[in-house]
């Protein structure tokens, strides 16, 4: 999708991220994604919009990522918790990361629209 493709408050979507931990890895995992949410929050980078899932399962996580640009699409690149997150990641998975890329349908608030 482009950037002629945002209209009104809709935001560029960007992917979902779609990962099984091990079971073992699981509370890890989610700790290391609530440091990422941390400097995130402390660091404001705007533009992006950002989101962890953890289903049911206990065990698989979904992340939501959009941008209000293509300008913002690399903010993550620049968070040290999204680095320390993303180095062992492999080792933590049952299910490897499978990224999709996707354009939103409708949302009822979900994406601050």
């Amino acid at each position: 999708m482009s950037s002629s493709a945002l209209q009104g408050d809709r935001r560029e979507m960007k992917s979902v991220i779609r990962y099984k931990t091990k079971p073992e890895s699981a509370d890890e995992n989610q700790r290391l994604v609530e440091k990422v949410y941390e400097e995130l929050a402390a660091r404001d980078p705007g533009g992006v919009h950002y989101a962890t899932l953890r289903l049911e399962d206990g065990v698989t996580f979904m992340h939501v990522f959009t941008t209000d640009s293509d300008d913002a699409a690399n903010t993550l690149g620049g968070i040290a918790a999204f680095a320390e997150f993303l180095r062992d990641l492999p080792q933590r998975c049952a299910e490897l990361p499978v990224a999709q890329p996707v354009t939103v349908v409708g949302s009822y608030r979900m994406f601050g629209d």
